[in-house]
């Protein structure tokens, strides 16, 4: 019998956007993530797929609505990112000041707090608190 091996955590996101370039532009204004690949004087109206850096070893993957067949997610979807608790405030000021509404603030059970919000495409983001989950 063998045994399970571990998985060290989630490693890429994906989300589906209609336009690659204008999406890395909002996710590095809004979160300050890094374009990983491809270069920047690469973007296109035409690029496929865009990845940037999301914070310790994860990736947020853009990928241009349309451009990879079999892979193609249609609507919005939800992804939360993982905020320290003492920041929650300046997200909320920092969310304001981007002119990005807040659709909904919430505190959790377990003493967490989140901030929905949503991006070009219409995807639902969340930064979270920890304490939202057991395990976070």
């Amino acid at each position: 019998m063998a045994n399970q091996p571990r998985i060290n955590g989630i490693l890429e996101t994906s989300l589906y956007v209609k336009s690659v370039p204008e999406s890395v532009s909002f996710y590095a204004r809004v979160f300050g993530f890094e374009l990983l690949q491809p270069m920047p004087e690469q973007l296109a109206g035409s690029t496929r797929l865009a990845a940037l850096g999301a914070g310790d070893r994860q990736v947020l993957l853009l990928f241009r609505k349309g451009g990879t067949p079999d892979t193609d997610a249609r609507g919005r979807i939800h992804v939360a990112f993982g905020v320290s608790r003492e920041s929650l405030d300046d997200w909320q000021r920092w969310l304001e000041f981007q002119n990005i509404a807040i659709e909904q603030h919430i505190v959790w059970e377990y003493g967490g707090e989140s901030l929905y919000f949503r991006d070009l495409d219409g995807h639902l983001l969340e930064v979270a608190s920890p304490g939202v989950w057991p395990i976070y």
